[in-house]
């Protein structure tokens, strides 16, 4: 059944850049409030008051918080928070999109700065994937997660890829894709969906920290056949497309949002028309 997204909540982990303030302006537009979580320094948090009354100005609550979302503190001090917020109603929409990790490679390489230690390799898997699983125990715990509730876990196709500098977030992403499988299995009698959303590639903050990332960030290399890149706004409105329905069918996968670029295979293509907007 379709439903209307005015008046619900949503929780945006990583709400600050990318994808995951793209998705929160989309929900807003759609008249969703949105309670955000972001880990930013005083520098790179001057943006967010605006994004803020960006959010507000489609005449919905916004609620944000400059705190380590990866942090068990964080969450046995939101969940009461978002508890007061969304009241009766809880959370329809939980978007996971950190990413934050160390890109450095396992064995030395020429021109790189040494390589992935433990205490790296533990911290990105868990800040990329594992902390996922313990938001939902947290949120669930809280009573905020219910039936026709929608999570949305950001993965890549880098989840089975090899690149420079991309092991560590490459296993974080082959984990995340395990835990979405294992939370939506655990979830589906309680009518909550769980999904990964595969983003084609995109150009975002955390696309730019991967070394070389200008080569295969190339419209012309990436072999997508719409002839362009992903953008965040694509990513926000398959969010905002599968969180209107009260149904949860549409559970446990990996769905590409990619305008085919995976299917293509990195093969030139022309389509005989000009790029798609």
């Amino acid at each position: 059944m379709i439903i209307s997204l005015r008046g619900r909540w949503a929780l945006v982990l990583g709400v600050s850049s990318g994808i995951g303030r793209a998705t929160a302006l989309a929900l807003a537009a759609a008249g969703v409030n949105v309670a955000g979580v972001h880990f930013d320094t005083k520098a790179a948090a001057e943006g967010v008051p605006a994004l803020i009354g960006e959010l507000r100005g489609h005449g919905v609550r916004a609620e944000f918080f400059n705190v380590n979302a990866a942090s068990a503190a964080t969450r046995a001090e939101l969940c009461p928070v978002l508890a007061d917020l969304t009241g009766d109603a809880g959370l329809h929409v939980v978007l996971h999109s950190l990413a934050f990790g160390s890109l450095l490679p396992y064995l030395p390489r020429s021109g790189i700065a040494g390589t992935i230690v433990k205490r790296q390799l533990d911290m990105t898997l868990d800040v990329m994937a594992h902390s996922l699983v313990y938001w939902i125990q947290d949120l669930r715990g809280a009573g905020l997660l219910r039936g026709g509730a929608k999570v949305f876990a950001m993965t890549s196709a880098g989840a089975s890829q090899a690149l420079p500098g991309y092991g560590a977030v490459s296993a974080a992403k082959a984990a995340l894709e395990a835990h979405v499988r294992q939370l939506a299995c655990e979830l589906a009698g309680h009518r909550i969906a769980v999904n990964a959303l595969r983003a084609g590639v995109t150009l975002t903050p955390a696309l730019r920290r991967i070394p070389g990332h200008a080569e295969f960030a190339d419209p012309r290399t990436t072999g997508n056949p719409a002839g362009r890149l992903t953008r965040p706004e694509d990513v926000a409105e398959a969010v905002v497309l599968l969180s209107g329905t009260d149904s949860a069918w549409l559970t446990g996968n990996v769905i590409g949002v990619d305008g085919g670029e995976l299917v293509a295979a990195g093969r030139a293509w022309n389509t005989g028309g000009e790029p798609t907007s």
